[in-house]
């Protein structure tokens, strides 16, 4: 196949654009490993990267997608071989090196994981970066001495990426699962996913009234930042922790520092892009062990290539459900 297809983005003279382009192989990066791509996803990086928002892209022209999945088609690197199934998640993807919407990619193979055992590649995908993350803050919180209680887990955004995975790995490790939302018309689909409890996105809205209030949580996995965090570090238990990964509701943070110092709460940074390989590898086996492909392909739509750019519209405006699989030979 001497071209393929390919999403590109460019800017010209400041104006952002993305169109669907053949490309000729020649024009792929330097990298160890050429993956074949069978699928990639969807994140809120994505749908920021590909409506053109300032923040993601670094270098022009770029191939937007910060996961794929696919097979191995040529590798100067032993840890890999022509016909192994890999996943890569946001490793810098649609940032400084080309991603994965498109039907072919090159990398290095320190960005590179096996497909996990027993999940095919559009489950891989199903999971991508936002289950990757969503896996990675329940490790974090695990580190920090989080164990099933009386308390619930609280997770925010529950119905999206993030929140539709983690909700469902808490609730297979056994954790009672308060899922935030603004759409209350999810209900019926957290509690599938093993939600316990339906937290109103509103409640967690506003100036939080005072700088600490009732225990209400055991620990929480946060995805929309601004004032929803707000609110919920004042109601997190003694010697609780909050896994901090994303902005969806804003990146300002305005709290007091009595959660921290009158409760122990402790607020964990959680940055999915760099880590090493040895530990993207742990991640992706617990994720094998723990996430119920069930409840996941129960969370999955897989849609063209060519519906990403109005799919990157919908992610930002809090409109899409679970995880969206892209199939970029469609």
């Amino acid at each position: 196949m001497p071209t393929f297809k390919a999403l590109l983005a460019t800017q010209t003279d400041g104006k952002f654009a993305a169109s669907i382009q053949e490309i000729d192989r020649s024009a792929l990066p330097p990298g160890e490993v050429l993956i074949r791509v069978a699928y990639s996803s969807l994140n809120y990086k994505d749908g920021l990267a590909v409506t053109g928002r300032p923040g993601v892209i670094r270098k022009f022209p770029m191939v937007p997608g910060v996961d794929l999945a696919g097979t191995v088609e040529e590798s100067s690197s032993p840890a890999f071989h022509a016909g192994d199934p890999v996943v890569v998640t946001g490793c810098g993807t649609s940032e400084v090196y080309w991603g994965g919407y498109a039907q072919y990619a090159r990398l290095d193979a320190q960005f590179i994981v096996p497909l996990p055992h027993g999940m095919t590649l559009a489950q891989s995908m199903g999971v991508g970066t936002a289950g990757f993350t969503a896996m990675q803050s329940v490790m974090a919180l695990e580190d920090h001495g989080l164990k099933p209680g009386e308390k619930p887990v609280l997770v925010t955004g529950a119905a999206g990426g993030v929140g539709s995975v983690a909700v469902a790995i808490l609730s297979k490790l056994g954790y009672k699962v308060a899922a935030s939302t603004g759409r209350p018309q999810l209900a019926d689909y957290l509690h599938s996913l093993g939600a316990t409890e339906i937290v109103e996105r509103a409640s967690l809205t506003g100036t939080p009234k005072r700088p600490l209030d009732t225990p209400r949580w055991s620990a929480a996995i946060d995805s929309v930042g601004g004032e929803t965090l707000a609110n919920l570090l004042t109601a997190i238990d003694i010697h609780g922790s909050v896994a901090s990964c994303g902005l969806a509701g804003g990146s300002p943070l305005s709290t007091t520092v009595f959660p921290f110092i009158l409760r122990g709460v402790n607020l964990l940074g959680i940055d999915s892009v760099r880590v090493s390989n040895q530990r993207r590898r742990q991640i992706w086996s617990r994720v094998a062990t723990d996430l119920p492909l069930n409840l996941l392909d129960q969370a999955m739509v897989i849609a063209p290539l060519d519906k990403v750019v109005a799919l990157g519209e919908q992610i930002l405006a809090g409109k899409t459900r679970g995880r969206v699989v892209v199939d970029v030979n469609a």
